[in-house]
């Protein structure tokens, strides 16, 4: 089945911190963090838009390599 892995105590990155990292724009980020699972949304204000995403690093690095190495993903999964 699926396992949830607890990712409390992992270290947490902003849409701000991946687009830097991996040299793409934030909006970029955020389509892509937006629906993976693990992915905490934290709602700032009563509008939709006011939100922040904080991403925890084993779910930063899955997206990374589904991002980078597209083959290389297929054939770990």
């Amino acid at each position: 089945g699926l396992m949830l892995v607890d990712t409390t105590f992992e270290t947490h990155y902003s849409l701000a911190d991946l687009a830097k990292q991996w040299r793409i724009g934030r909006e970029t980020v955020r389509r892509l963090v937006k629906d993976e699972p693990g992915v905490c949304r934290i709602q700032l204000g009563k509008k939709k838009s006011m939100c922040r995403y904080s991403v925890p690093d084993s779910v930063a690095r899955r997206i990374h390599t589904r991002l980078f190495n597209p083959a290389g993903a297929l054939k770990a999964a």
